[in-house]
Order: C-alpha cells, then structure tokens, then sequence
C-alpha cells in the first residue's frame, strides 16, 4: 500500500509517464533515422494519414493558429516529411499531404506504440493495460474542448 503523504501527485505521474513514454518513442525514431522532428509533428502526421486539408482546415482541426501551423508545416517541408500540392479544383488551395519520408516516419511511430504496449501487456497483463486505455479515455473525455481533442485523437 502506497503511503499517501509519500505519492506522487497523480498530475506529475500522469505527467512523467507521457514523459517516458516520448523519451522512449523519440529514442526509437532517432535509431530509424528520424532525429529531426519537432515536438507537434506527430498530431500533423496523424492528421495527414489518410487526409489532405488545407493549412486552414488543418489549423482548425487541430486548434491552433493559422501562423501557427504555417510555421509547422514549413518546418516539415523543409524537413521532407510534408508535401504541398495545388488542389485540383482550385488552385489558389494548397493541399498538405505527408511526403514519403512522412509516411515512413509515421509507420515507425505506429510500428513503436505497438510494440511499447505488448511490452506493457507483458509487465502487467493484457486485463490491466485495456483498463489502463479506459482510464486515459475517461480523462481525457474531461477536456474542456472536446472537439480539440477529438481532432488530435485521430486513431494511429
């Protein structure tokens, strides 16, 4: 039994747990060969997987500012993970799409969330880690914008 003048505030276990789980999903990547992304690049490549918004919708979808996002996706094309390419029906709309590179980062970030929760369903059981899922899922249900967090919760 844990003495509770002695735990951690659940908000910085909370925290140090995403912290961990980052360091190690960035170690990971690093090693593939993506050592170069940016600390938001992953909600856009979510975003991007199976859709191609404008800088406009993607801003919107993942609620930040237009400059915002124009500055994020001018890191990533400068980086080789995000294409723009004229829309089709009118060409004053760019359209985002994740370039080759963005594709292959994004498969090494899938490919590392599975493996990271095998290895947790080993350390503490297949019941304990669907638990675990639940409760995150119910946190975060408590955000004060959902449809935030909806956008950013795009499955991987």
């Amino acid at each position: 039994m844990v003495d509770e003048n002695k735990a951690l505030d659940f908000g910085i276990l909370l925290g140090l747990a995403y912290q961990t789980f980052t360091d190690r999903l960035r170690e990971a990547l690093a090693r593939d060969g993506f050592d170069d992304l940016g600390t938001a690049f992953g909600y856009v490549f979510r975003a991007l997987a199976d859709d191609r918004p404008s800088q406009q919708q993607l801003a919107e979808q993942l609620g930040i500012t237009a400059q915002g996002v124009a500055k994020l996706i001018g890191e990533m094309v400068e980086k080789g993970y995000v294409q723009r390419t004229t829309d089709k029906d009118d060409s004053r709309i760019k359209r985002l799409a994740l370039a080759p590179r963005g594709r292959a980062a994004l498969s090494a970030a899938r490919r590392f969330h599975a493996q990271f929760e095998k290895e947790l369903s080993k350390d503490i059981g297949v019941g304990k880690v669907r638990q675990l899922r639940e409760d995150l899922a119910a946190i975060v249900a408590r955000a004060p914008d959902p449809e935030v967090v909806r956008a950013r919760l795009r499955p991987m």
